[in-house]
């Protein structure tokens, strides 16, 4: 594979895989390095037989010697069954992860763009979230493998940027749903998806007023390629995401108008440390990269139900 191939850790992942597909589509070469721990091999196995597509199975806990032009690190448990499963290897993967991948592009004088997230502002206090917030985040509980390994990555990006002038992007995801979705990732989409699609009530956390803003992934993979794309010296960081706001009832009564069914609502209590607001101010977003979302919540669904529907074949 050529030198100027892009590298995407994770690329096996839900996103990783997306963000790989429109690489090829337009003409890269890719070399796609996941471990395969959240990732899956089928997401990828449509590309594989192509001359622009690499594979290589590697754990960026561990340095890795490639020759590559660019890098896209979103190499890390994303959902909270599965970072929580592994917190001592979560916060590994994010922070050696982070170091291994900018001391490659340090090496090469790639640009590098880090995958963090909106879980950096933890329960916010500021809504909705600007980047210049700073967060409202629990350093000891549950979720803070996730949350405080992402904000140590950011910090390790933005200091190499200070201190060795790499050419970094840092953007923050929000909560992004559609098809490669994990069915058994413990995220609010597939979880009421999936239970609508067996029949079985689905699960609201606490009173369901609690609300998210749901970005589709074609819309999210084309902020991340104008966020690698856009001039050198904007290094974010950068709300990618959907601000349009629904309460978890808003989206079961979506789900279950999709599906149809027997299933009914089933209230438990609210997890700890999950956040009760979660909304993307995308002004930076509108204005260094001309995006803002196209597709909305009820378009994206039907991809996403049909997805799961062949995946479970029901």
């Amino acid at each position: 594979m050529l030198n100027k191939a892009v590298m995407v850790t994770g690329g096996a992942g839900f996103l990783g895989s997306h963000l790989c597909d429109r690489l090829v589509e337009r003409g890269e070469d890719v070399l796609c390095v996941d471990n395969l721990y959240t990732g899956n091999r089928d997401n990828i196995r449509h590309l594989l037989g192509s001359n622009r597509f690499e594979f290589m199975r590697h754990d960026v806990t561990f340095p890795l010697y490639v020759e590559v032009a660019r890098i896209f690190n979103l190499a890390c448990p994303a959902s909270p069954v599965h970072y929580q499963r592994d917190p001592v290897q979560t916060t590994k993967t994010s922070v050696h992860g982070a170091i291994n991948t900018l001391g490659l592009a340090k090496r090469l004088r790639a640009r590098i763009l880090q995958a963090s997230t909106s879980e950096v502002y933890g329960d916010p206090t500021v809504h909705p979230q600007p980047e210049s917030y700073w967060g409202n985040v629990n350093p000891v509980g549950i979720r803070s493998c996730y949350d405080e390994g992402k904000r140590c990555a950011e910090t390790l990006f933005f200091d190499y940027w200070r201190q060795h002038r790499l050419e970094i992007k840092v953007m923050r995801i929000f909560n992004t749903y559609g098809p490669r979705m994990h069915p058994s990732d413990g995220r609010v989409v597939s979880n009421f998806i999936v239970q609508a699609l067996k029949g079985e009530d689905i699960t609201i956390f606490g009173d369901g007023q609690q609300t998210r803003s749901f970005c589709y992934v074609d819309d999210l993979i084309e902020g991340m390629l104008r966020l690698m794309d856009s001039r050198p010296d904007f290094t974010g960081p950068v709300n990618i995401g959907n601000p349009k706001e629904f309460t978890m009832l808003e989206l079961a009564e979506q789900v279950l108008a999709k599906v149809g069914g027997p299933s009914r609502l089933s209230f438990k209590p609210l997890p700890s440390d999950d956040p009760k607001q979660r909304q993307p101010d995308i002004t930076l977003a509108k204005e260094e990269l001309g995006w803002e979302p196209r597709v909305s919540l009820e378009d994206g669904l039907d991809p996403t139900v049909h997805y799961f529907r062949q995946l479970l074949a029901l």
